[in-house]
């Protein structure tokens, strides 16, 4: 299987040294500094104390050409519309999009551009960066990443993708029930972001606060209800595991947006927080915690956006 990945930062550097470190036939579409980068030093992956370096093939936008099997991407939501502008070229007539993005509004897009036969559903778990020297650095234990058919005629290519991963030393699946665990990730991906970025701290530092232990609890149940009236009712086993998370004392765990966010970076604030506000809404539900998280992100969207326009000279 020919898998294209777009991207080799902190995400798709990281699985596909793995699919490389196994053998797999592996390019990434990437820009002229990191495949100069890529092809002077090589992949380079930390995880967990290890370092390892696997040779990189790589191919620009200006040259990909539609030669491939799949097509993994992992690219932030604002991202989106050049990630597709740079993938058509890349796509022949049965090439499978693999998405990675956090939440749930890139499936229409995607649909949208490509069509809804060749996109299936996908999530990863994984905290990764690509530091200033090229260094793909995985951050926590989790690296998982799982995708799945949302039509039957996908299941072919599904499960190809399953035997390339096999193998590999990356925590993979492929999922019968993709949609409903895409959707149980952004019941629990906007009860952290939206909870760690309104109140500048981990999960440990809102549980030792005055009334933080309900919150976190009031926004995961407000996000959970949610999902089931979207139709995808959350597990009682993922429940358990997120509930325990956002009720362990001392717990480091924040969200990538909160790290964005004291970055000065972009966030991802409407396919995450605003999706699941606009659904709360609609369904009639609890949006208190969600509403007042998305105007401070918004706000902060605002003031970025102004700050970093150019100073206007004052006309004499």
């Amino acid at each position: 299987m020919k898998i294209l990945i777009l991207g080799a930062g902190g995400t798709g550097g990281y699985f596909g040294g793995r699919l490389i470190e196994a053998g797999r036939d592996v390019t990434f579409l990437v820009r002229e500094k990191r495949a100069a980068q890529l092809a002077a030093q090589g992949l380079i992956v930390e995880h967990k104390g290890e370092r390892f370096t696997v040779p990189a093939r790589t191919v620009l936008a200006s040259t990909v050409k539609p030669d491939y099997d799949a097509v993994i991407l992992s690219c932030k939501a604002y991202d989106l519309d050049d990630a597709i502008a740079t993938l058509r070229p890349a796509l022949g007539d049965a090439t499978a999009i693999v998405p990675l993005l956090n939440g749930m509004t890139h499936l229409d897009t995607l649909d949208a551009a490509f069509g809804p036969a060749r996109v299936l559903g996908g999530l990863c778990q994984i905290a990764g960066t690509l530091t200033p020297d090229g260094v793909v650095k995985s951050m926590m234990d989790a690296h998982l990443i799982a995708w799945g058919a949302r039509m039957p005629s996908q299941k072919a290519v599904a499960d190809e993708l399953g035997r390339a991963f096999d193998g590999t030393r990356a925590d993979w699946r492929v999922s019968d029930n993709i949609i409903g665990e895409m959707w149980e990730k952004v019941a629990f991906l906007a009860t952290l972001a939206s909870m760690t970025c309104l109140m500048r701290g981990s999960v440990g530092d809102i549980l030792a606060a005055p009334g933080g232990a309900e919150l976190l609890q009031r926004t995961f149940n407000a996000n959970a209800s949610i999902a089931e009236k979207a139709g995808h009712p959350i597990s009682e086993a993922f429940r358990t595991r997120a509930t325990r998370i956002l009720a362990t004392p001392g717990a480091p765990l924040t969200a990538s947006m909160l790290r964005d966010l004291e970055s000065g970076g972009r966030v991802e604030a409407d396919p995450i927080v605003g999706f699941m506000l606009g659904k709360a809404r609609e369904f009639g539900l609890d949006d208190g915690p969600l509403s007042i998280a998305y105007t401070h992100l918004k706000a902060y969207e605002s003031r970025r956006a102004r700050e970093s326009l150019p100073i206007q000279q004052a006309k004499p």
